[in-house]
């Protein structure tokens, strides 16, 4: 039987040649860390449907980010679950809210060693879930929560976050976000737009962290699953308005979008491994069913392969770890 001169399998023999002719590498400062920290807290509640995630203490938190800083992650993005809400998610703008105390923290603790980044959204403060204030109908105010974003932003710069996420998918929030910073002075705060956030059902343990009071979902403001070139008018639209960086979340269902999007932005791109993503294959492992230090390999391999400069990812510490002994 004759073969072609040249067959592929000569380059799969052993690991030293598998690693030698990889195409796509996972480092640990690719990754960025989501934290969660939540105000009256004593010691680190679990989070039941995110086996090994917590709600943190600020103590906790701050060890955490120190040892983010020891693994050699990129950045760790800060949630806040504050310990009352209203209908305008005050505690989020108030400097001495959870979350601005947290970035004050946090930042205290690393310097300029972790890129610290807070999420700029009202749906952990608000009594009622939604991303912003709802006007005399029930439905999500665009404009009135612009206003609140820009307080937000610049109450995050002030308490030390190098980068914001704006998350909540308003109409021209990054360029209201933009124009706050630039004109309190914060000029070098970086903005890590979240340009195609989709509407998921893979969201579920993520509301159980940051107590979530949203009844109903978030299908008018947030993309729709079935749409792939909305995406890149998300992303361009963001680009306009002075997104130093672009997200697509979530990463498993829409990597499609995500190699969409790495081939046209002119500025690096994240994707965000969502609670779903975690709790499936933590599940899946406890079950027996797949090898988990594997599967969670694969997945964020996948991730960056489909073209994400970083991913944000629950198990960024872990798998830095891995990558470490790897060497």
């Amino acid at each position: 039987m004759s073969f072609p001169n040249h067959r592929p399998r000569r380059l799969r023999t052993t690991p030293a040649m598998r690693r030698m002719v990889a195409e796509t590498r996972v480092a640990a400062d690719q990754l960025i860390l989501p934290a969660f920290v939540r105000e009256g807290l004593s010691e680190p509640h679990p989070i039941s449907s995110m086996p090994g995630v917590v709600q943190h203490t600020p103590d906790t938190l701050k060890r955490a980010a120190a040892e983010a800083v020891e693994a050699g992650l990129g950045g760790i993005m800060l949630f806040g679950i504050p310990a009352e809400r209203d209908a305008t998610g005050s505690a989020g703008i108030d400097p001495d809210g959870v979350l601005n105390r947290a970035l004050r923290d946090v930042r205290a603790e690393v310097g300029d060693d972790l890129v610290v980044m807070g999420d700029v959204c009202l749906d952990e403060f608000t009594d009622h879930g939604h991303c912003g204030v709802l006007d005399g109908a029930g439905r999500v105010d665009n404009d009135a929560t612009l206003e609140l974003y820009a307080q937000m932003a610049v109450a995050q710069a002030e308490a030390g976050a190098h980068m914001l996420g704006p998350s909540g998918m308003m109409d021209g929030q990054v360029a209201v976000i933009r124009q706050a910073l630039d004109a309190a002075g914060h000029t070098d705060t970086a903005v890590i737009a979240y340009a195609a956030k989709y509407a998921s059902a893979f969201y579920g343990p993520f509301r159980e962290a940051v107590d979530s009071q949203l009844t109903g979902d978030r299908r008018t403001y947030q993309m729709d699953a079935a749409n792939r070139r909305e995406a890149i008018l998300e992303v361009e639209l963001d680009l306009e308005e002075g997104a130093d960086m672009v997200m697509v979340k979530p990463a498993m269902s829409y990597l499609d979008v995500l190699a969409d999007v790495a081939a046209m932005s002119p500025v690096p791109v994240s994707a965000y491994q969502i609670s779903g993503e975690y709790a499936m294959i933590e599940a899946a492992a406890a079950n027996g069913w797949i090898d988990r230090r594997a599967a969670i390999t694969e997945s964020v391999l996948g991730i960056r392969r489909a073209g994400a400069d970083t991913v944000l990812t629950y198990w960024a510490a872990e798998l830095a770890g891995w990558l470490k002994e790897g060497k």
